[in-house]
């Protein structure tokens, strides 16, 4: 059973302290993943906002952070647009329940965020894809939320969004477009998939990776998906990228191994061309 959701009130209180802190006031939310971080380095005029200043902001259970995960929200100009950043976010299997994982997404909306563009680190499951490649996600299995652990579950805000939200368009088509444009441009090999998402933090068995490629997944991963039925409840558009930091394993006689490291290594190689995508698509933002 999840614990009561936050009010508006709580929310608003959070948004008042980013207020006072900075005048800008962000369309565009962008959520970074596993060794992603660095993209806040390009913020302009930036303003950091740790977690723990935040009035309501969920604390880790545990008082720390996955490794790679800074702990901060990053407030700036990027491409000439007002940005808010999210350096490292909250996940299931930390102990948090959903209501709380996705408090950002919903804080973000209240500070006047429109569009929210997510980033993770995920496994490829695709047999074409391999470690290094972007994809852009064209829509997900929300496995975590089939299993009961959804944002939505308990009384409805109205202020935020309709009870029965609908998910056919999760993925804004128009920011997908500028995605694609942007790395055929840039030479960048971006693939298009299906984005499953588990509660972690056990990585794959070889069984689970050959059902999810039946149930046509094409990337394995631990996050996105509860931010991105939040936000587009509450009427957000939404651009979603994984990195593929690491290939699934489906034998069980493999000797090959899959670690955090190994995650947090690859994604910094796949940083620049991530990058450059983010930027383009800010630079040239379709409305």
């Amino acid at each position: 059973m999840l614990t009561p959701a936050f009010t508006r009130a709580d929310y608003e209180a959070a948004a008042d302290e980013i207020r006072r802190r900075t005048p800008r006031a962000p369309k565009i939310g962008i959520i970074l993943g596993s060794g992603l971080g660095p993209l806040a380095d390009s913020v302009e005029n930036a303003v950091a906002i740790s977690y723990r200043d935040i009035p309501n902001w969920p604390q880790a259970p545990h008082g720390g952070h996955v490794q790679g995960h800074k702990g901060q929200l990053v407030i700036g100009s990027f491409e000439g647009q007002d940005v808010v950043m999210m350096q490292g976010r909250l996940h299931f299997y930390e102990g948090y329940n959903m209501h709380q994982v996705t408090f950002p997404v919903r804080l973000m909306r209240v500070l006047g965020v429109d569009t929210l563009v997510v980033t993770n680190a995920a496994g490829g499951l695709n047999e074409n894809f391999k470690a290094g490649d972007l994809m852009l996600i064209t829509d997900h299995i929300n496995l975590l939320g089939q299993m009961g652990n959804n944002g939505l579950i308990g009384p409805n805000d109205d202020s935020f969004g309709d009870r029965f939200p609908i998910f056919t368009q999760a993925y804004d088509k128009k920011l997908r477009n500028k995605a694609i444009e942007i790395a055929q441009r840039e030479g960048i090999t971006l693939r298009q998939g299906v984005y499953i998402a588990l509660s972690g933090p056990a990585f794959e068995t070889p069984a689970e990776i050959r059902m999810f490629r039946m149930w046509g997944a094409d990337a394995v991963g631990m996050s996105t998906v509860p931010e991105v039925v939040v936000a587009r409840h509450a009427g957000m558009r939404v651009l979603g990228v994984s990195s593929i930091t690491n290939e699934a394993i489906d034998n069980q006689d493999s000797t090959k191994d899959v670690s955090h490291q190994e995650v947090l290594d690859v994604g910094a190689k796949i940083v620049p061309n991530l990058v450059k995508i983010i930027r383009g698509v800010i630079r040239e933002f379709p409305e």
